[in-house]
């Protein structure tokens, strides 16, 4: 389990932050400030957790006239142009474990292309680092999610909490690189109970 990652996701605060981002990218921490009601150094503090658990990228913005080029902050989505390097390295290291993991115990093996594989790989290890404890089924391309560690939140929260980790899976799947996407959340109306069904 990665300490960066699930302390990224543990405050709502910067799930809210990250749900910001996931809707617009290139914001500035004042905007930011103003769509989510927070101090602006208790948002650069959170932002900066997010960009180390490879959950948020910054760039600086290309001015053509003076003044101070302002840090615009997107969801790390794995485009191109939404690529974060630790998401990246996350991603290879994850590739390595299933690898090795693999030629130890071939009978693990369901016998997906290798990009697949990849990207169950850095999907399992992301969602267990965010507090998960995800259950594969590498056939149905189904991962079972319950029971779900946000399960006590408020209830309010629990809509931006799923699309927030949706949208973090699908940036995990293509910083991984490979067919796969998620098709959908399934939930139920137990809020412990969902997965996560894959498709190519």
């Amino acid at each position: 389990m990665t300490r960066p990652a699930y302390s990224a996701l543990s405050s709502y605060s910067r799930v809210q932050i990250l749900r910001q981002l996931q809707a617009r990218p290139r914001r500035t921490v004042p905007e930011l400030c103003k769509a989510t009601g927070l101090h602006a150094n208790t948002v650069r503090e959170h932002v900066q957790r997010l960009i180390d658990g490879g959950y948020v990228i910054a760039e600086t913005e290309h001015r053509t006239t003076r003044g101070r080029p302002r840090v615009l902050y997107s969801a790390a989505t794995g485009s191109a142009a939404a690529s974060s390097p630790i998401a990246r390295r996350k991603a290879a290291d994850a590739a390595r474990r299933g690898d090795l993991m693999r030629r130890v115990m071939p009978w693990t093996d369901a016998h997906l292309p290798a990009d697949a594989a990849h990207q169950l790989d850095a999907l399992v290890d992301d969602l267990a680092g965010a507090g998960f404890d995800p259950v594969v089924d590498e056939a149905g391309l189904t991962i079972d999610l319950s029971p779900c560690p946000h399960a006590e939140a408020d209830g309010s929260h629990r809509a931006v909490l799923c699309a927030v980790h949706v949208g973090l899976m699908e940036g995990v799947l293509a910083e991984a690189g490979g067919p796969l996407h998620v098709a959908e959340l399934r939930t139920t109306c137990d809020p412990s109970q969902c997965s996560v069904r894959l498709q190519e």
